[in-house]
């Protein structure tokens, strides 16, 4: 995949380095580099499609983004020569060709196999969700005006609406579900950790159960983000209550899978039991605060 890449960046630099400048190449040349560039795209392409899927399907979806952007780096770099006239060398044709140079460049960044694939995936996860919880943090602090980065506006009504504050019950249940987002945000931290510690990529079970906890873990992020838009005032306290008991059930699969698989050895179990107990322990009382709402 390495050499491919290499050898795509090496095309990219020829074509556009013969419309760099005027006289244009002639049709004969035309066609000898645009048979270089399809011939070396064609090799990037199945050079992907060797990568055996049961070597993981997140190893493979990181090499497929990896590969696409090359593709259409090409493609871009291409549509820019085809549209640019030839007195001198534009500043898009530059920007494409420095595309195309960067997207090759990232195969030296790309896993070597899935438990590499899924730290990476559950790292991206984390900095999402860490995002999440110091921004609502941040809103949450006290006397702080949720609102308070929004310009005055006519259509927008009077700044001292009510709706825009959060009252001492919101406060109360809202303290819950902060409690639910840190126990996201340790969960992923938690899992990752086991997968560096434990996680092996040598058998097609092993490969397997590392898939489903990346995918699993992919929607941790989106289930945060959900909960934290319905923190906002107005607060509806059932829409709270749901989105909260879609991320706990989303964080309870996550721990199920992670103690069932062989990131998981007995060592680990206090962890995975302790975290459990803390999205229950929120739910409870998020349950509880919201009962006269039913």
């Amino acid at each position: 995949l390495g050499q491919t890449f290499q050898i795509t960046s090496q095309e990219a630099t020829k074509l556009s380095l013969a419309f760099s400048r005027p006289p244009l190449p002639s049709a004969e040349d035309c066609r000898k580099l645009s048979e270089d560039v399809q011939n070396a795209i064609l090799a990037v392409a199945t050079v992907y499609y060797w990568l055996p899927k049961g070597q993981g399907t997140t190893l493979r979806k990181m090499v497929r983004d990896a590969t696409t952007e090359v593709v259409e780096g090409m493609i871009q770099l291409t549509d820019t020569i085809l549209n640019s006239p030839v007195e001198s060398l534009s500043q898009e044709q530059l920007i494409s060709t420095g595309g195309v140079w960067e997207a090759c460049e990232q195969v030296s960044n790309l896993p070597r196999d899935n438990q590499a694939a899924v730290s990476s995936a559950l790292a991206a996860c984390l900095g999402v969700v860490k995002d999440a919880v110091e921004e609502m943090e941040h809103a949450l602090v006290e006397g702080q005006d949720p609102y308070g980065d929004i310009m005055e506006d006519e259509e927008l009504g009077f700044r001292g609406n009510r709706d825009t504050y959060w009252s001492e019950a919101d406060r109360q249940l809202l303290s819950s579900c902060m409690g639910l987002m840190k126990a996201s945000k340790a969960c992923l931290k938690k899992v990752l950790g086991a997968v560096k510690a434990y996680g092996k990529a040598d058998s097609p079970e092993q490969i397997a159960q590392l898939d489903d906890l990346a995918d699993i873990a992919n929607e941790i992020s989106p289930s945060v983000d959900e909960l934290a838009l319905s923190m906002y005032p107005p607060v509806n306290p059932l829409a709270v209550r749901l989105n909260a008991a879609k991320l706990a059930s989303v964080l309870k699969k996550v721990l199920e899978i992670a103690k069932t698989s062989h990131v998981c050895p007995p060592s680990e179990e206090g962890w995975v039991q302790f975290l459990n107990d803390a999205v229950d322990h929120n739910m409870n009382k998020i349950k509880n605060f919201t009962q006269g709402q039913l």
